[in-house]
């Protein structure tokens, strides 16, 4: 039976192909065999790692604290460079021009991406809003953060940055930025599963070395990535740590 590959399903569709590029990559260079399997919300894919479904994972940085303490998975490397942060945003037109505009019963839109509406929910603070005081809508994409924006049935919508930069120049015209988060710590990592733990060395291995290779780079490039660094134990614990503390 071939490992199982699947990613975070907040990463953007127009990298999909890329992820099916990487998994024959991989499977060539490392001599294993690696089946990608996708989910379309967070749910769905926890509960496959719930079943023991998933031995290599893209991870969001909320789901590695689970990953890591609860399923015994390693983090193998991190993203080059590349840190998760959130946006948040609102119609062009809107009357909105910072974050101490918004007022109690505020209508936002967000994603069942944790991470990036935990970060969003912080950068309310300032307005003295929180969960309780405002009105909360989950849609299934960032493109349908932006359409509920853009339709004004939201006042705010909460993006993962790469994705609202991935939006159309069309879509983003019609938008305006209100702030963006500089956490720098917080991004994906590339985890590793109890079955694969005597690949581990050569994973890691493989995957920092990638960017060395002109076809690894041209991989990376489909995937929107610049390379992959080694990702410590100690790095992702902290990471962990600041993930439970916010």
């Amino acid at each position: 039976m071939p490992y199982v590959l699947t990613v975070s399903p907040d990463f953007t569709p127009q990298h999909i192909a890329g992820w099916y590029i990487f998994n024959t990559w991989l499977q060539r260079q490392s001599e294993l065999a690696f089946h990608v399997e996708l989910y379309n919300s967070f749910n769905k894919q926890r509960e496959a790692i719930a079943d023991n479904k998933i031995d290599l994972i893209y991870a969001n940085p909320y789901d590695a604290a689970m990953l890591v303490r609860e399923k015994g998975f390693k983090a193998l490397v991190a993203p080059l460079g590349k840190a998760d942060e959130a946006i948040i945003a609102c119609n062009g037109a809107s009357q909105i021009q910072s974050i101490e505009d918004l007022q109690p019963d505020l209508k936002i839109v967000t994603t069942d991406d944790p991470d990036v509406h935990l970060m969003g929910m912080m950068m309310l603070e300032p307005a003295d809003l929180d969960k309780d005081n405002t009105h909360i809508e989950e849609v299934d994409g960032y493109v349908l953060v932006a359409k509920k924006l853009l339709q004004q049935n939201a006042d705010i919508g909460f993006f993962l940055k790469d994705a609202y930069h991935d939006l159309s120049r069309l879509i983003r015209d019609e938008l305006k930025i209100l702030i963006t988060s500089e956490i720098f710590v917080i991004r994906h990592i590339l985890l590793a599963g109890p079955e694969l733990q005597q690949h581990h060395q050569q994973l890691q291995s493989l995957l920092v070395n990638m960017q060395n290779d002109e076809k690894g780079m041209n991989v990376l490039n489909s995937m929107g990535l610049n390379g992959w660094e080694a990702q410590t134990q100690e790095d992702t614990e902290f990471m962990i740590d600041l993930m439970d503390t916010l």
